[in-house]
């Protein structure tokens, strides 16, 4: 039996993401049937994805927290099969909420979606403390070799700027919420409203205005970092941990986690020029042509434009 570990390089980092996911588990998430009140959070990794999945969540059930993972109660939909869950039946509460990261064109037709976008120098830092100690060893793997030779050769739904794109005429669908990152944070009560408003909890479970403000007061108290960070074992991503790591070769005790302890991460500042030159020519090829926006900030001012 071969010894797991850690990937070293980016070739071994490629060869166990190459197991991550079967083909067989995608398949069966692309198939999915959704009603119309479901609800995907849909993001590009690491753009706020777990913090939307706890919002919603916590609206939905007024609080629940009896969960070892956040995404045992908000599957993901393209990996729920690897990990044993069937998308199809009835969740906690109402409406079903799904995580997914598929670009738009590849996301089962019907049902709502939240979808948050973040600045991409930012995602990339994030994206790298991430993976560091659960798919290679911390360390082996510097933050500018990840970017170039890793994040940059990803395509179709793996590229951030393609899933960008693929959503960027969705932001004017009433079926859509479009949201940023940095706004969901700097005032997460007023995007937690949002989400109220947009899923129609009220009508869905028949609360009054008083039953409303509740749900969302915990949902808001539930879903700031100070609360997450002090809860960080439901956000590690356990069940993928427990059922696809021995599957990528990986050792058994092998994680992450998705919620910083403060002060931790310098932030987007780790990241080189040369990174930052790559990402503004990624924007720039690929965003701007469909966009007309030249960087992230101008992208926000237009769709804040576009949707007052």
């Amino acid at each position: 039996m071969s010894v797991r570990r850690r990937a070293r390089t980016v070739p071994e980092l490629r060869e166990v993401m190459s197991r991550f996911s079967s083909e067989e588990g995608v398949a069966r998430g692309l198939a999915f049937e959704p009603r119309p009140t479901d609800v995907f959070v849909a993001t590009y990794p690491k753009c706020g994805t777990t913090l939307m999945q706890q919002i919603v969540h916590g609206l939905r059930t007024g609080g629940d927290l009896d969960f070892e993972d956040i995404s045992a109660v908000v599957p993901w939909l393209e990996l729920a099969f690897d990990l044993g869950i069937d998308p199809t039946t009835e969740q906690r509460a109402n409406p079903r909420a799904f995580k997914t990261h598929l670009d738009r064109g590849s996301l089962p037709l019907g049902g709502r979606s939240i979808y948050v976008l973040r600045d991409p120098d930012a995602a990339l830092v994030s994206f790298y403390h991430f993976f560091s100690g659960w798919f290679f060893e911390p360390g082996a793997i510097d933050l500018e070799r990840f970017a170039l030779d890793f994040v940059l050769s990803r395509s179709g739904r793996g590229d951030y700027w393609e899933h960008l794109v693929s959503w960027w005429s969705a932001r004017r669908d009433p079926q859509v919420l479009y949201l940023f990152y940095e706004d969901v944070v700097a005032d997460l009560e007023a995007c937690v409203r949002r989400v109220a408003a947009f899923i129609d909890l009220a009508a869905e479970q028949d609360l009054d205005e008083a039953a409303l403000e509740a749900r969302i007061e915990i949902a808001t108290r539930q879903s700031s970092m100070e609360f997450m960070r002090r809860h960080p074992t439901l956000w590690e991503d356990r069940l993928i941990c427990e059922k696809r790591n021995a599957v990528m070769g990986l050792p058994s005790d092998a994680k992450s986690t998705k919620v910083s302890r403060e002060g931790d991460r310098p932030g987007a500042r780790e990241s080189t020029q040369r990174v930052l030159d790559a990402w503004r020519a990624r924007w720039a090829e690929t965003v701007e042509p469909v966009t007309g926006c030249r960087d992230y900030e101008a992208l926000r001012q237009r769709v804040s434009s576009d949707l007052g």
